[in-house]
């Protein structure tokens, strides 16, 4: 079942074509009309007209998170602010965020681009779409929920949270698709079950579209044999538009469309091109984006490009799931958070030193984050409620910068580990 089939089986030699054109036109504008994308390329000395085919995109220079951290919120936009609809925005690796804008075009490949991701899990106009993604700043919400709507779908905008109202209403209106991370799914299965309520006898729900977070195959099995549903990878992140790109119904791989991007695998260390079946760290240039463009955008991802077509038709490239980051970056209840963010609000507070400790763990099927501080000496007292605003405070800020809570355990000063060389500030006990 295809969405848009012309492009989602176009002939591999076409859509080598049209990537090419996309890819010249996209380069030529940029170095025209954009100053950020026109110093860069000035500096890694290539011009438009040194791009004579596909593979010359290897000329052109990689952009990383930090080009967008340097440039925020609005320099590296590439239309003029009366021209933007729409602005997302994600966490940054110092606290600074990451703003995506949108003109009306934007808007539309996206929701293009989740239709055709929905429609090749068989998710058809007579299903009903429970979307259990944030709202709001995050990408998430709003890309599946306007990616099933563009297909006829019904949807439910329940966003996250209330979690037993959430399974009220999943049986009231007869959903039958859910959209959400997959560690939530899990705990929606473990709050049901506490109502007495089971997902094959009670609800219809009958497929999930699952991502924001890492999950494995074991992680499927856990949900398919313990809700009786079809569960399938979807990808994306904030600073490609959000999810969108999926697995079909082979679920062999995700679908990278490639009328909308073009996609390279390299070694994280030399950052020379690999070919299929070598892993390494993605990068992703999208073709047709005109407010935010990306250009060799390093994702930090590590993934594998398959070499063979997909058996469901589609001759887009796949990737494998994704395995692991070639950063520190923690997921957090679909949230990206770095050690150095959490660093840069915590020495906010003169209460504290620059020691501390981040442990993860995976309670009831849901993310837990805790940050063992040092507290100094002189900001110990005989009032316990001052060391509870200080506990109070940094929790606050945590949630305010990372949009994720955290839990805040004060200790006395040189208790916490001390390390020669790098430190190793992160235990994560969850197991995927």
């Amino acid at each position: 079942m295809f969405w848009n089939p012309d492009a989602e089986c176009k002939p591999i030699e076409d859509l080598r074509k049209a990537q090419y054109r996309s890819l010249k036109t996209l380069v030529m504008r940029l170095y025209e009309f954009n100053d950020f994308y026109h110093d860069k390329m000035k500096a890694a000395g290539v011009r438009p007209d040194d791009i004579t085919c596909l593979k010359d995109i290897s000329k052109l220079p990689f952009m990383t998170k930090s080009d967008l951290r340097d440039n925020y919120p609005t320099k590296m936009f590439s239309i003029p602010p009366k021209d933007v609809v729409r602005y997302h925005v994600s966490s940054g690796t110092t606290g600074k965020p990451t703003l995506v804008g949108y003109n009306r075009h934007d808007l539309d490949y996206w929701t293009e681009s989740l239709a055709r991701a929905m429609t090749s899990v068989g998710i058809t106009s007579d299903d009903t779409v429970q979307v259990s993604y944030g709202y709001g700043l995050f990408t998430g919400g709003l890309g599946l929920h306007y990616g099933a709507e563009r297909i006829g779908a019904s949807v439910l905008p329940s966003s996250t949270g209330n979690t037993e109202r959430q399974i009220e209403l999943m049986m009231d209106l007869g959903v039958t698709v859910i959209a959400c991370t997959p560690s939530y799914l899990i705990h929606m299965g473990d709050v049901a079950a506490r109502m007495g309520i089971d997902f094959r006898r009670d609800t219809l729900l009958r497929k999930a579209l699952l991502g924001a977070e890492p999950w494995t195959e074991g992680m499927r099995s856990q949900i398919e044999n313990g809700l009786g549903i079809n569960a399938y990878d979807i990808y994306g992140t904030s600073e490609l538009a959000g999810p969108m790109f999926t697995e079909c119904t082979e679920r062999k791989g995700l679908h990278i469309w490639g009328d909308m991007a073009y996609i390279e695998v390299v070694d994280p260390e030399t950052h020379e091109v690999l070919g299929p079946g070598q892993k390494g760290e993605l990068v992703i240039s999208m073709l047709n984006k005109e407010t935010f463009p990306l250009v060799r955008y390093m994702i930090k991802d590590v993934t594998t490009i398959f070499d063979e077509e997909c058996a469901c038709g589609r001759t887009s490239p796949r990737i494998e799931r994704i395995s692991g980051r070639t950063d520190d970056m923690l997921i957090i209840r679909g949230i990206n958070v770095f050690p150095s963010q959490v660093e840069h609000v915590l020495l906010k507070c003169p209460s504290v030193n620059g020691h501390y400790q981040i442990i993860v763990d995976r309670v009831n099927s849901l993310d837990v984050m805790t940050l063992q501080a040092e507290i100094n000496p002189e900001a110990f007292s005989d009032k316990m409620e001052d060391v509870v605003a200080i506990k109070n405070r940094i929790e606050s800020d945590m949630r305010k910068y990372l949009n994720v809570s955290v839990k805040v355990e004060l200790k006395e000063y040189g208790s916490l580990p001390r390390f020669e060389g790098k430190s190793r500030r992160v235990t994560d006990r969850r197991k995927f």
